[in-house]
């Protein structure tokens, strides 16, 4: 029986990130990461990647800043860029309630030293050529954010976790978790069985499956996220800033003169993760590629956006997150199963947390002093909960219909 001192189930973002910070810190320990499909094939590839730092939940902002530190580790240890695109991000407020809220996420900025500016209606429209700003109450720019090609990051962690040893198999599909006594011993695999002291759960929306052979429910569930891709235009300036709406519950940001939309629908799409494919590659987020979706949201988003009704769309991209109630992550270990660690329950930010995900997961599984504080993304948060219920995972998708972050 093949052994480890850390098996990792899952070669999304989280997975390969934790996979690069363990094998980093703990120089001559075995960790072996197992993926049935390819790395980073999932959720992760199909992000839309906006690496917002400034957030309300200030629980997320030190995760966040880990990945951009990091970034740079990766791009030398690689010899390679990574090409972030650091444009900032374009808060605008056209009501009471999101002024209020865009004053609190300048205050929260500012605390964490983050370059934060108000900007006339004239200099936004100047960034921004596409966005009407006659009525708008305040914007503000949180400069220094930006965004990156998710897979080419998932990459970077991949690559960088084999240069230091780690291990990372493809089309290994994990069976069942082996316990002895309330104490994760090892997996099943479809090659084999495999011994360690740690698993780590980040099989990302199919994660409550594993947890529950634990009899843990796993608090998240699979919704989809979606967005559309514009067709090239001189008013989608390609170094613009990202664009925050949460009057229209919409996000955008630029693609190499095109523009990216994603909004949230008042029903988000949700499903058991019993029920999803092993391989979601040709699976039917959207019959009609989100057209009424989009259409639910026109008149709001084209307050902001004029041009709207009068720009094509050439693409439409559609993916599983991981959603909880709270909105927050899912991280630690799984109460009363010693060894079993869980990174989960990204609501929409996997890429932008993910180097704070890794770096904290790894020195938990390494029995070392986390150096994040991971008290809000308790596994037990909701009490005993069913993973599976329709009552459950209708709060999860409901926690997507009200975002109005980025």
């Amino acid at each position: 029986m093949e052994k480890a001192d850390l098996i990792i189930v899952g070669g999304g973002i989280f997975g390969c990130a934790i996979a690069y910070y363990y094998s980093r810190d703990n120089p001559g320990k075995k960790v072996v990461l197992l993926e049935r499909n390819g790395l980073n094939s999932g959720a992760t590839s199909r992000a839309a990647a906006l690496m917002t730092v400034v957030r309300p939940k200030r629980s997320y902002i030190p995760l966040s800043l880990e990945t951009y530190k990091v970034i740079s580790l990766l791009e030398k240890d690689l010899n390679e860029s990574l090409g972030m695109q650091c444009v900032g991000m374009l808060h605008v407020a056209a009501s009471e309630q999101t002024v209020n809220a865009l004053v609190e996420l300048e205050g929260i900025g500012s605390e964490f030293d983050r370059e934060v500016s108000t900007l006339s209606s004239g200099e936004a429209n100047h960034l921004v050529p596409w966005l009407k700003t006659d009525d708008l109450l305040k914007i503000a720019l949180m400069s220094g954010e930006g965004f990156c090609d998710p897979y080419l990051l998932g990459t970077f962690f991949a690559r960088c976790a084999q240069q230091q040893r780690a291990i990372l198999k493809q089309g290994i599909e994990v069976k069942a978790l082996l316990i002895d006594k309330n104490r994760v011993v090892g997996i099943n695999t479809s090659e084999g069985k495999m011994s360690a002291p740690v698993v780590v759960d980040a099989a990302g929306v199919w994660a409550p499956i594993l947890a529950n052979q634990a009899g843990f429910g796993l608090p998240m569930a699979p919704v989809r996220s979606q967005y559309w891709i514009t067709q090239k235009a001189e008013y989608f300036p390609p170094n613009s800033p990202m664009v925050l709406l949460p009057d229209a519950q919409a996000y955008t940001r630029p693609d190499s003169g095109a523009l990216i939309i994603g909004i949230r629908e008042s029903k988000s799409m949700v499903t058991s993760p019993a029920d999803l494919p092993k391989d979601l590659a040709a699976y039917a987020f959207s019959p009609d590629e989100g057209r009424d979706d989009l259409a639910e949201n026109g008149a709001k988003l084209a307050r902001f956006f004029p041009k709207l009704y009068d720009t094509r769309i050439r693409h439409f991209m559609a993916g599983f997150s991981g959603y909880t109630p709270d909105g927050q992550l899912v991280l630690g270990e799984v109460p009363g199963v010693q060894g079993l660690l869980v990174a989960s329950g990204c609501c929409g930010a996997g890429i932008s947390v993910a180097g704070g995900v890794g770096l904290g997961i790894a020195s938990l599984a390494a029995g070392s002093v986390n150096p994040f504080d991971f008290s809000e993304f308790r596994l037990d948060r909701f009490g005993s909960i069913d993973a599976f219920d329709y009552e459950w995972l209708a709060r999860c998708a409901a926690a997507r219909s009200q975002k109005v972050s980025g």
